[in-house]
């Protein structure tokens, strides 16, 4: 647990207390003017860590001027140092600042007598490519060098020369004649022909250097038939055609007759590594002959590695487009059935293969064939997928070798995959799952009990009829504490709850309680205790939690605990809701809130700096607002009937004219409270904008939260406060999209239900009457109704992304103001590094920053006198997209209006899918504008009542230049 624990404070923060920048600069120069070598060398390779700390470019490009230096003087040995160091930073060269002063004294080494030094000069250029690719001077030294009588230089010249050519059009134009005369040279060994023709690969800058690079390719593949050289340039041409983009279908065809004519077995394997490349990266091209030429290889092949790799690039190419294009541009008549097809044979053959691969490519491949091609009859062929994963299934569970354990998790994603789009065949796959999961290893339990839980969860329907098996199951663990054992016992405590979609049995928590007493740790117990929170079972987890609370080790863990409890009790209260019964309803929001303050305070005291449980505190401040919202609104709907409106109340609606003062003092209440729940909408939609780190599920549930308020506003207007204008058509029922959990489907079944309540008495009955108040309390009851669900993120952080800004100029006290003349424009460079986690993108990756600067004027100078306020504010945005996760841009502020300005800068995050995230951070400094002398002069010369003098008029007139 206090692994676990760990990682996710290290992932939440970027902890350690920090050096200052320069003293940690100046302690590794420091090592580096030693004398000693041994210091030295331990000085330098201290430098990535010292990039990665500190990754703003004032650093970097000292840190570089160093090692730059050290090169030049050292020995080889050192210079080596250097260049591993510049080779593992190569996403901070781009950050030096003085780029000639840097390569001037790396390239002063090229002209050296010993050829060590100049090979590691070539690559140390060769790794600096991306920020020098026009360097003729460097372009020079590598032809230079390429013709030099020592293997190692010539060796180094080929490395920046490959480096060199995907940088810079011009090079790799130069370059290709003389690579070709080298490779086609009857004195060029031919192990450094091996090592010159992957240079080639680099010739894609346009489309007549592809095209001679493919054809000396092409002749090179004629007229050097050997085993090494086939390979090197089939290779290199599949490369090349990736990256051309224009010739992959005559790529894939000449790898095909290889594949179909070569008898050699590498030549074969290599011409299946390359065609399994282009089915992962353009998978559009494959024409149905291609498929079909790959089939008829797979089932004349004799050998099974052959056979397997084959299939490997068909099940790939068959969760795709290229399936489709297959079967629908059949020959022939629409009387060809699925069955007779070669692809569809092959797989057929190949499920009951004796090599568990084959068999699980085979499967996969009828599995995508009946998700994809669903128009088409296709029930034999589902009938064989079903058996196939059936067979497959009871091979692997009873092995738990690391192939076997491969094979069952690709068998067990086609089963989640064929009950997701054929529901018709969900029952017998579970009940073969579960038949099994009797005999199976732990390691295949585990991931069988993952299926099941995916299943249940896509199916409701089914989860009841698992819960005995599971139980019986449960009770027969053995009571051994190995990992395995704990694993099964979550993963198989997860189905139980995802099973039993009410509240759970009294049975089934006996059976799961006494297992955990007998063989279960702390951290299983809470894993458990989580797993039972994210299913809404809060019963069980209060119980799991409270039985923790005494077994950890530090106090932020014993609130973190105690919060979970509380909360969970809270949610618990909330469970005896019943419609139509308002009090007990007042008087269960009132029990929970009181456990939810209790809990929020002990939140409170479980964060720390390094992780500050912003997201939980903030979501867990929104329930407690929610919750008082409602149990404000089913006050006000009371109040009709202990303050009913008065005999004149149509009357003063008449005279002012507001239909609404008809209905009396409730009709201002309920107008506050829909105002309330609006406003708790726009707070939810601020919490999920600031979740960029958020798995899909969690801010899903938000958005629901979201979703819930703004159907108890809509509810509110329609039925009391407007109802002629009210629209239903924005609010129709969007649940047919599909649902992800339990929770969702029920929330979007109380929100259908509610609106069409809503509508009903809208279409009915004037408000307000009893009826109207009864249909808002009972929407209320009905959402709470539902067991609120604490997602992943609740609990855990997979994902960590933040931003550092550094601003220039920066004062060097914070609190002390930037001097700047108010005749004068202060030019604001913005820098900032993108820092990540140990998983950067799981969720979604950043595309581009949005960087807002705004200011404003805090306190004016003590003179009041005019001046134009054209500029008075400034407010501006720029998107910057990072590279290498840095990104710099500058803005230009006008400060007219002499006194301090407060300049805020605050950065968003824009995704790959153009959704804005307010992740911050905000940075904040303070500008004083200053009178510029002369004006002030002028001033001062004006209140005194004397013209200027001759000689500042003449200044005037040479200021205007």
């Amino acid at each position: 647990m206090a692994a676990s624990a760990k990682s996710f404070l290290a992932d939440a923060g970027y902890g350690e207390q920090e050096l200052d920048a320069n003293s940690a600069l100046m302690e590794l120069d420091k090592g580096l003017r030693s004398g000693k070598l041994g210091e030295q060398c331990e000085a330098v390779v201290r430098f990535p860590r010292l990039f990665q700390k500190y990754p703003f470019p004032i650093l970097i490009n000292s840190a570089f001027l160093k090692l730059a230096d050290v090169f030049r003087v050292g020995n080889n040995f050192l210079r080596l140092c250097v260049l591993k160091v510049t080779q593992q930073s190569e996403k901070h060269l781009e950050k030096i600042l003085n780029v000639d002063e840097f390569v001037k004294r790396v390239f002063s080494v090229i002209h050296s007598n010993d050829p060590v030094a100049r090979a590691i000069t070539l690559r140390m250029l060769g790794s600096m490519a991306s920020i020098i690719p026009e360097r003729k001077n460097a372009h020079h030294s590598i032809r230079q060098s390429l013709d030099s009588h020592d293997n190692v230089e010539v060796e180094a010249a080929i490395f920046a020369a490959a480096n060199f050519s995907a940088q810079s059009k011009d090079f790799a134009a130069g370059i290709c004649n003389k690579i070709s005369e080298m490779i086609q040279g009857l004195a060029t060994p031919v192990d450094l022909k091996l090592k010159l023709i992957p240079i080639l690969q680099h010739m894609h800058h346009d489309a007549s250097l592809a095209s001679s690079s493919r054809q000396l390719l092409q002749q090179l593949v004629t007229s050097y038939p050997s085993t090494k050289m086939v390979i090197v340039t089939l290779h290199t041409f599949t490369l090349l055609a990736a990256s051309s983009l224009v010739d992959i279908p005559k790529q894939i065809q000449l790898l095909l007759q290889y594949l179909k004519n070569d008898p050699r077995k590498a030549v074969k394997r290599l011409a299946i590594q390359d065609l399994k490349l282009l089915a992962n990266k353009t998978p559009h091209t494959w024409s149905r002959e291609n498929i079909q030429a790959l089939c008829e290889s797979a089932l004349h092949t004799p050998y099974d590695s052959l056979k397997l790799g084959m299939l490997s690039v068909l099940s790939t190419l068959s969760g795709t487009i290229a399936i489709k294009q297959y079967f629908s541009s059949a020959p022939g008549t629409a009387a060809t059935t699925a069955r007779s097809f070669d692809l569809v044979k092959l797989a057929q053959e190949c499920c009951y293969h004796n090599n568990r691969g084959i068999a699980a490519h085979g499967v996969r491949i009828l599995t995508n064939i009946s998700a994809s091609c669903q128009e088409k009859d296709l029930l034999p062929l589902e009938q064989d997928a079903v058996f196939g994963l059936e067979a497959l299934l009871v091979l692997c569970s009873q092995d738990d070798s690391p192939g076997a354990q491969a094979t069952l998790k690709i068998t067990l994603t086609c089963m989640v995959k064929l009950v997701k789009c054929r529901p018709h065949l969900s029952q017998s796959v579970v009940e073969s799952l579960l038949t099994q999961l009797h005999s199976a290893q732990d390691a295949a339990r585990i991931l069988m009990c993952h299926c099941l839980a995916a299943i249940a969860m896509q199916l409701p329907v089914l989860a009841d009829g698992m819960l005995g098996d599971l139980m019986d199951l449960y009770k027969l663990i053995g009571r051994s504490a190995t990992d395995k054992k704990q694993e099964l016992l979550v993963s198989l405590a997860t189905v139980i709850f995802v099973s039993s979609q009410k509240a759970l049995s009294s049975e089934v928590k006996t059976v799961i309680k006494q297992q955990l007493e007998n063989a279960s740790n702390g951290w299983t117990a809470y894993r458990i205790a989580r797993q039972a929170s994210r299913m809404g079972n809060h019963d069980m987890a209060r119980e799991l939690y409270q039985s923790l609370l005494t077994q950890v080790a530090s106090e932020h863990f014993y609130f973190w605990l105690n919060s979970l409890k509380e909360f969970s009790h809270a949610e618990q209260c909330l469970t005896g809701l019943q419609e139509d019964n308002y009090s007990s309803a007042l008087s269960c929001i009132a029990e929970a809130l009181k456990s939810y303050h209790k809990g929020i305070a002990s939140l409170t005291a479980a964060s720390t700096p390094l992780n500050p449980l912003s997201f939980q505190c903030g979501f867990v401040k929104l329930r407690i607002d929610l919750l008082q919202a409602f149990s404000q609104l089913i006050c006000t709907c009371n109040s009709l009937k202990t303050s009913p409106p008065p005999a004149i109340a149509t009357t003063i609606a008449m005279t002012s004219g507001n239909d609404l003062q008809r209905c009396g003092r409730i009709s201002n209440q309920m107008k506050h409270s829909m105002e309330e729940f609006r406003n708790l909408a726009t707070r939810y939609g601020d919490l999920y904008q600031s979740s960029f780190d958020a798995d899909s599920a969690t801010l899903r549930n938000v958005e629901l939260q979201q979703q819930s308020c703004l159907l108890i506003s809509h509810a509110i207007e329609a039925l009391i406060l407007d109802p002629e204008s009210t629209s239903f058509q924005e609010y129709s029922s969007n649940g047919t999209a599909h649902v992800e959990s339990e929770y969702e489907r029920r929330m979007m079944s109380v929100f259908n239900h509610v609106l069409e309540e809503v509508e009903s008495l809208n279409r009915k009955y004037a408000p307000v009457s009893y009826l109207h108040t009864a249909c808002l309390c009972n929407a209320v009851i009905a959402l709470l109704k539902v067991p609120l669900s604490f997602q992943r993120y609740f609990f855990q952080k997979l994902q960590s992304t933040s931003i550092k800004l550094a601003l220039s100029p920066s004062p060097r006290n914070p609190a002390e103001p930037i001097a700047v003349q108010n005749n004068q424009q202060l030019a604001l460079k913005v820098e900032g590094v993108v820092q990540h986690g140990s998983k950067p993108g799981l969720f979604r990756k950043i595309q581009s920053v949005c960087l807002n600067v705004s200011s404003v004027l805090q306190s004016k100078s003590g003179q009041d006198y005019k001046i134009p306020i054209d500029n008075m504010t400034n407010e501006m945005e720029q998107r910057v997209e990072p590279h290498n996760d840095y990104f710099s841009t500058q803005f230009l502020l006008n400060f007219v209006i002499l006194g301090t300005h407060n300049i805020t800068v605050e950065s968003s995050v824009i995704d790959s899918n153009g959704i804005v995230w307010k992740t911050g951070p905000k940075t904040t400094i303070f500008v004083k504008s200053l009178e510029d002398p002369y004006s002030q002069q002028v001033r001062l010369q004006q209140q005194q009542g004397q013209p200027p003098s001759q000689q500042q008029q003449q200044r005037t007139a040479y200021s205007r230049f």
